[in-house]
């Protein structure tokens, strides 16, 4: 297989994660009023944000398992379990009338989704090494960032032509996508003699290393605090720009320009990382995002909703994700090397978790105002703030 066809195929396996978020964000009250939740074109309930954190949390819950599986079985078997559950599950999501029964399904969902994310990653590890997989991630990452600018704008496409089971639809279709795509072209990467036996033990033991290190286990527990604001805010943004600034319309645009922001971001940090240093640039980018949050909070408090005052400046703060995510990532692996899988998953797990958790609880305290979500997006930014003093015993922006 060439490498571009490579690319495109682990980027395709990503974005099945990302779609199955994003691309239903415009879909979101209307699932509330089918499934009962709500009244058609009534004010919505903050519980459709579940829609969104159910999934979220079935995408973390397994990822401490499918690791050791595909150790042991190999990549292909695994990924086509994940696609043909992520596929069927979709359809699922079509027929189901009650919202809790959603919910259900979308946990699912979510578990699925997780192993077709294990297996590419994995997939790269057995492919290339070095600088070599961190060229190759970042053409992959290029092309992913993508699909969070586009995906809400898709989703909208899809509701001028079906109803909100069109959205689930397409999800089975690019599943099944993947699914012949990757039965067809993908090889095994991992051969039998390479296999490991399962061995949860050993993999719990490689766990708890992660908790032992203290740089690890803090920056761990700062990207689970403050990473719970993005969920929040995916969650709730279909409200914040319809009920509370009336641009329900041209919601996937908007979203598109901060997911912009983010994706720029992203870009700029793979630039100065290595002149500037990881903490240097996580460390202002979280003080960043606390600060502009709370402004945003404290000035709508005082003179009311601007959405020319919202907008850029959450744009700026969204985009400090972009420069806090993966550095937050390499700094909480960088004492780990001997088991830098193990402890990745760990990390994925505990931060993706905390993060739904987080993110769940500072999402229903929207009133129809920003001022709970920015308020509570100050707080959990302070909060990770104050896990990275501590961590960095009171030594921010070091450039070792």
């Amino acid at each position: 297989m060439r490498k571009v066809e490579l690319v495109a195929m682990i980027a395709g396996l990503m974005t099945l994660n990302a779609m199955a978020i994003d691309v239903m964000l415009p879909a979101l009250s209307q699932i509330a009023a089918a499934t009962g939740l709500t009244a058609e074109g009534g004010p919505t309930d903050n519980r459709q944000q579940l829609i969104i954190f159910a999934y979220v949390l079935g995408f973390g819950a397994p990822q401490l398992v499918w690791g050791p599986v595909t150790d042991r079985f190999g990549r292909r078997a695994p990924l086509f379990i994940g696609l043909a559950g992520y596929i069927a599950v979709s359809l699922l999501c079509v027929i189901v009338s009650d919202f809790w029964a959603l919910l259900a399904a979308r946990f699912l969902q979510g578990i699925f989704s997780s192993g077709a994310r294990i297996v590419a990653t994995a997939v790269v590890r057995d492919t290339f090494a070095g600088r070599a997989m961190a060229s190759f991630m970042s053409l992959v990452m290029s092309i992913f960032m993508i699909v969070p600018i586009i995906a809400p704008s898709l989703g909208q496409a899809i509701l001028l032509f079906a109803p909100w089971e069109g959205i689930f639809i397409w999800l089975a279709i690019w599943g099944s996508v993947m699914l012949a795509w990757t039965w067809l072209r993908l090889p095994e990467t991992l051969p039998a003699a390479a296999r490991r036996p399962l061995n949860f033990a050993s993999a719990f033991g490689a766990y708890l290393s992660v908790l032992r290190s203290q740089v690890s286990f803090g920056y761990m527990c700062a990207s689970g605090i403050v990473f719970g604001a993005l969920f929040a805010f995916i969650a709730s943004s279909e409200q914040v720009f319809r009920q509370v600034f009336g641009k329900g319309d041209t919601f996937a645009l908007w979203f598109a320009g901060i997911a912009g922001v983010m994706a720029a971001a992203n870009f700029m940090n793979s630039r100065l990382v290595v002149k500037i240093g990881m903490r240097r640039i996580s460390h202002t980018a979280l003080i960043v995002f606390t600060v502009l949050s709370a402004t945003l909070a404290l000035s709508t408090l005082l003179f009311g909703e601007n959405f020319a005052v919202f907008f850029p400046l959450f744009a700026i703060a969204f985009g400090c994700f972009g420069l806090m995510g993966s550095n937050f990532s390499a700094l909480a692996m960088e004492p780990l090397g001997k088991i830098a899988g193990t402890a990745s998953a760990a990390y994925g797990f505990a931060t993706t978790l905390a993060s739904a958790v987080t993110g769940a609880f500072i999402g229903s305290l929207f009133n129809g105002s920003t001022v709970p979500l920015m308020s509570g997006f100050a707080c959990l930014g302070a909060g990770a703030l104050v896990v990275v003093v501590i961590t960095e015993k009171g030594r921010l922006f070091s450039t070792r």
